[in-house]
Formats: C-alpha cells, structure tokens, sequence
C-alpha cells in the first residue's frame, strides 16, 4: 500500500519523448456527460463478478470508481473500474485471459505506475490495471467516498464535467484533452477529500 504522501502527491503521466500510450487511436466522439443513472451499480456488480470469474485469484481488488460510482452525480455513462494485479507488467497473466471474454487492450503507461486500460464496448467500461503499491487505486476511492458525501463537492465536479464537454467537443477533443480542462478543480476537490479523509500533507 502506498504511504500518504503518495496520495498526496500528482505524478505526470505523460509520456516519454517518442512513445505513446494508445495501442489504438484514441477517439474523437463527442463526450457525453449524462445524469445519474441508478442502473449503473449493478452493471459494475454484474461486470466485476465477470471480471473475478476470468481472473481468479489474480484480481486482487475490483472496485467501481469515476463518476458513475457516486450517486446522484452526472457522468460519462462509462462504468470505470479499478483492477490491482499483483505486477501489471506481467501482462500475460491477465490480458489474455481478459482478451478472451471480450476486452480490448488499449492503453500501456509502464512510466505511470505501470498503468493498463482494457475496454469493453457494450455495456461501455474502462478498466484501469494498477498494482498494490500504486496510489492511483487508494486516491480514486477516496475521492469516489468524498463525493458520495460531501454535495457541495459533487455540485462543482457536476458542473465542470458538463463545462469541459462542451468546450471539448466544440474543439472535437479527445477524452484526455477534456481531462485536462476540468484537472485543476478536480484537483482541488482531490485535496479536500484527503483532507476529509485525515491523510496528512
């Protein structure tokens, strides 16, 4: 488990001069941010319960995270789910399994805490690979628990999302360019749920 000042802390993950991330073009579709849907539980249980029959053992953690695990809160109607593995670099320990129950592999960031992202398309879902010592998991859930809490908190995020998409699909952005324009609010919000949470600067 990673120690608070990890949580505390932002790491850039961009990525090295002449390497890119994608294993497939990232898309340019209009970003939809659309309200709370009460489906969307059960679609991660359903999900994850698929996830943990094709992985066994290896799925350490499966948790729902990103917006559509806060309720009431307007989202992407994408169901994002953490997965820990015990080395995501071991790749074949996991991906081929995953490949062959209908995910995608989309995404390697070995310089950000080893980072994958597999997708399905229908029912929509990123799944997120992280190891147990990458903070990225544990500050997800924390924030996810902050805003399942705290509505002031959920009023903003809600109102940046829509702001973002908007803008970013006027530019036809892609999902990580729309990222960016609602990071520095979302980080504030980041800070306050530590904050709330008693993990120390």
């Amino acid at each position: 488990m990673p120690i608070a000042a990890d949580l505390r802390t932002f790491s850039d993950d961009s990525p090295p001069a002449g390497q890119s991330p994608y294993l497939r073009p990232p898309s340019r579709a209009p970003i939809a941010v659309v309200p709370y849907d009460d489906a969307w539980p059960d679609r991660f249980a359903q999900i994850a319960a698929g996830i943990r029959d094709v992985l066994g053992p290896r799925a350490l953690r499966v948790e729902h995270i990103g917006s559509t695990s806060v309720p009431g809160l307007a989202a992407k109607p994408i169901i994002d789910i953490d997965l820990t593995v015990a080395d995501p670099a071991d790749e074949a320990g996991y991906v081929p399994a995953l490949v062959s129950s209908g995910w995608v592999h989309t995404v390697r960031e070995p310089w950000w805490h080893e980072h994958r992202m597999l997708k399905l398309t229908e029912p929509s879902v990123n799944l997120h690979v992280f190891g147990p010592d990458s903070p990225e998991p544990w500050r997800h859930t924390v924030l996810r628990d902050h805003l399942r809490a705290d509505a002031a908190d959920r009023e903003r995020y809600a109102a940046v999302k829509v702001e973002s998409a908007l803008a970013a699909n006027v530019a036809h952005e892609t999902v990580d360019e729309y990222n960016a324009r609602k990071q520095r609010v979302l980080r504030e919000i980041i800070g306050r749920a530590m904050d709330a949470a008693g993990i120390p600067v």
